[in-house]
């Protein structure tokens, strides 16, 4: 089983990356073989008018939220590292398995755990992947969410991107190549691989080949939006599904705008909780680990007073355990106001008659309902507050402020227009 079968619906992206992983495997055996650089045999740093099956030092991976273009780049990151015979990326030997567990020491994985990433955070990584690799090929650095880096973090990676060291792999993840997003000096100098968002087939599919039941794929592909993480959330996570249920419960009670604004809060809290548990499991190892790295539990004479110089470290480290949570709970909440903008386009979906699958197929008698007591232009009103909710928490507004606001202007809407 190759790593790229853990894709849904990209056979144009496996292509393209099975290509470039098998040429980027004949430059490592022609550098061998000519003890030259890989950029003296064919390995461009310019990133333009390259061959499909070409290899290129820095890519740019995007796609919506949910279409797998993280896992991509894991997998391609496996097939450049693969040793096997078989292929680049064969999915069976100890190296594929190693990268896509994120235990390959020549494959970092930044993933923001804050708002941003920070330029001393790429500034280290930088530093790392100009070393030579290890053990692998190549060293590759695979930047998540990399629309979250700071001006001074883009410039910073942009240096290494048009200078980059001869053994060295960057692949940015982002929602999409917009100049807002992705710095356009940055992204001009990646070769850029769209992963589209897979139908619900597909995803039913993947989840099929990971052990669930026909049913219970086809469900949680249908009500994830074919999200391919929310759909195997929804599958092992009772506490996931329970929380879209009360998501759905808001759908139906903001006509009543007491109750919808105590769901909406509650949904909130919800997060919150969840976030503050997790991150809790996360920061006490974090924490001790790096007591430990300071001098924690040392008996020598230094001991002592290297802890008690360690103290901005430990507060730095606290900052950003505290960051990490409010990024968890903001995306837990955006998370939440999709499945309720959904809600809400099954029932427009009802109202109009328009032949089109719903997303949540086990509401459709509720959506129905919805759809057949407010006017169409009601329920776009509707579609539009929750958006307009997801807008403001992503502008730092507090959540709870944002939904409450939310709740009301649904309210009014659905009180102005009736069937």
């Amino acid at each position: 089983m190759s790593v790229f079968d853990r894709l849904a619906g990209q056979e144009d992206v496996v292509a393209q990356l099975q290509a470039a992983a098998a040429a980027a495997r004949q430059m490592v055996a022609d550098t061998a073989e000519n003890t030259s650089s890989p950029a003296e045999n064919g390995y461009s740093g310019d990133g333009d008018g390259l061959a499909r099956a070409k290899m290129t030092h820095a890519w740019l991976f995007t796609g919506p939220p949910g279409s797998g273009r993280s896992i991509s780049a894991r997998c391609f990151a496996a097939a450049l590292q693969c040793e096997s015979a078989q292929g680049p990326g064969c999915g069976e030997c100890e190296v594929c398995r190693a990268v896509m567990e994120d235990r390959h020491p020549d494959v970092t994985v930044v993933r923001p755990e804050g708002l941003t990433i920070s330029v001393k955070e790429i500034r280290g990584i930088v530093a790392r992947a100009s070393t030579f690799p290890a053990t692998g090929r190549w060293q590759v650095v695979i930047i998540e969410d990399a629309d979250r880096l700071t001006e001074q973090a883009g410039n910073a990676l942009l240096k290494a991107v048009e200078e980059p060291p001869s053994h060295t792999v960057f692949i940015l993840c982002a929602p999409s190549d917009d100049p807002q997003d992705i710095m356009l000096t940055l992204r001009s100098r990646t070769r850029h691989i769209y992963v589209r968002m897979p139908t619900t087939e597909a995803v039913a599919q993947l989840l099929e080949r990971d052990g669930a039941s026909q049913e219970q794929a086809r469900w949680s592909a249908a009500v994830s939006g074919a999200h391919i993480g929310r759909a195997r959330a929804l599958l092992n996570s009772e506490d996931a599904r329970n929380r879209r249920r009360r998501v759905l419960e808001l759908g139906q009670a903001t006509a009543q705008p007491g109750r919808g604004y105590d769901l909406a809060v509650q949904m909130v809290q919800d997060a919150r909780a969840a976030a503050a548990a997790t991150n809790k499991v996360l920061s006490e190892g974090e924490t001790e680990e790096l007591r430990t790295a300071l001098g924690a539990g040392g008996t020598g004479k230094g001991a002592a007073g290297a802890l008690r110089g360690s103290a901005g470290a430990l507060k730095e480290l606290a900052d950003a355990q505290k960051r990490r949570e409010t990024r968890m709970v903001r995306d837990s909440v955006d998370l939440s106001l999709t499945d309720l903008a959904t809600f809400y386009r099954d029932a427009l979906v009802q109202a109009t008659g328009a032949r089109v699958q719903p997303v949540h197929v086990d509401a459709r008698r509720v959506t129905a309902t919805m759809g057949q007591t407010f006017s169409s232009e009601a329920l776009l009103r509707c579609i539009d507050a929750v958006m307009a909710a997801r807008v403001e928490i992503g502008q730092n507004v507090k959540p709870e402020v944002a939904v409450g606001g939310m709740v009301a202007r649904i309210s009014m809407a659905l009180a102005a227009s009736p069937r």
